[in-house]
């Protein structure tokens, strides 16, 4: 069974910041891109930031230079530092990848951790 869980998430006040983690456990013989979303109360989840099995970075405009998405690859690992927060980043956070395991190709998602900004 493979899963992904995040950490890291809580209450931070506008202009801080916070580091995101996001380990895939279980058995896994490949992990292709990974990647962060978001979504708010009240609306739809939206992408964040991806990142490809040989490091390539993408980010949506609105965190474009205040977030970066890393990865470890020997530790399954995807990690999203996210500086200078602002109240409308306040969302949970969730992980994408796309993992080869015993059962073939999945699009794995995590449970989400919530991250809360205040003014």
């Amino acid at each position: 069974q493979v899963q992904l869980v995040e950490s890291g998430g809580g209450l931070v006040q506008a202009g801080g910041s916070l580091r995101l983690s996001c380990a895939a456990s279980g058995i896994i013989f490949r992990i292709d891109t990974m990647g962060w979303y978001r979504q708010s109360p009240g609306k739809q989840r939206e992408w964040v930031a991806t990142i490809t099995s040989g490091g390539g970075t993408n980010y949506a405009d609105s965190v474009k230079g205040r977030f970066t998405i890393s990865r470890d690859n020997a530790k399954n690992t995807v990690y999203l530092q996210m500086n200078s927060l602002k109240p409308e980043d306040t969302a949970v956070y969730f992980c994408n990848a796309r993992i080869t395991g015993r059962a073939g190709v999945l699009d794995a998602w995590g449970q989400g951790t919530l991250v809360t900004v205040s003014s």
